[in-house]
């Protein structure tokens, strides 16, 4: 039972923690790719709605693909700094806490690792192994859930949320401009929803969620926000707006 404490385990808890964030960067990635592919979709498709230009769509496109992917990248950045801080200041308090108390913080690890089940002596057997190998680590794994090592990355949060949501954004863009006039708005709204088939499907994978349900959400909501924005469009086409 001592085997918990050992080097090998404690290695890897931390590969196991660092799998899911991965994950969770992924299922990210997938949600900004989605992000993009329907906020897109419903610019160029309520665009088509009014008119059949060719540059009006490119025009509409681009903008909306650009003001999305530069908003996306600027909210995850300052949403990642604001967890990063936050994960800063709570190691920044704990490393004080084992400098100035450091009995009171081994016991406090020690109760901790016996509310996940381990008998006193092998928690207190445990806690004193890690401490001795790395009490901050230690401390932010059990105490937190930090991994020092592993703390959030602001501008990679950004770069990724950018590049999903471009990425995402091309397919209605291309499926708009591409084709010849008559073929537009099918292959956008065939694409599209193609496409949401796929990320639903990923995005419940990902979660461990039930495929059906996620996949049917994912395109009625891209189906409703193109016949919305494409009833929109055609309207003010109509009128002359």
């Amino acid at each position: 039972m001592l085997r918990v404490v050992t080097e090998e385990t404690y290695d890897n808890e931390a590969h196991g923690g660092a799998l899911g964030s991965r994950l969770n960067w992924l299922r990210a990635a997938v949600l900004g790719a989605n992000d993009g592919i329907v906020s897109t979709a419903g610019i160029v498709v309520g665009v088509a709605g009014a008119t059949g230009d060719r540059d009006a769509l490119l025009t509409a496109g681009l903008a909306g693909l650009l003001a999305g992917s530069m908003s996306m990248a600027a909210g995850e950045y300052v949403s990642v700094s604001t967890q990063r801080d936050s994960e800063l200041a709570a190691l920044a308090l704990e490393k004080r806490e084992l400098k100035e108390q450091p009995e009171a913080e081994l016991e406090e690890l020690t109760e901790l690792l016996e509310r996940r089940g381990l008998s006193r002596a092998v928690a207190r057997e445990a806690a004193v192994q890690l401490t001795e190998r790395d009490a901050l680590k230690a401390h932010a794994s059990v105490e937190l859930g930090i991994d020092p090592d592993q703390l959030t990355k602001p501008w990679n949060a950004a770069l990724a949320s950018f590049l999903a949501f471009t990425v995402g954004a091309l397919l209605p863009l291309l499926a708009i401009v591409l084709p010849p006039a008559g073929w537009r708005l099918p292959v956008t709204v065939g694409s599209v929803l193609a496409a949401l088939v796929l990320t639903g499907w990923s995005s419940a994978r990902l979660g461990a969620a039930a495929v059906g349900p996620a996949m049917l959400r994912n395109v009625a909501g891209g189906a409703l926000a193109m016949g919305v924005t494409y009833a929109a469009g055609a309207l003010l086409g109509a009128v002359g707006v």
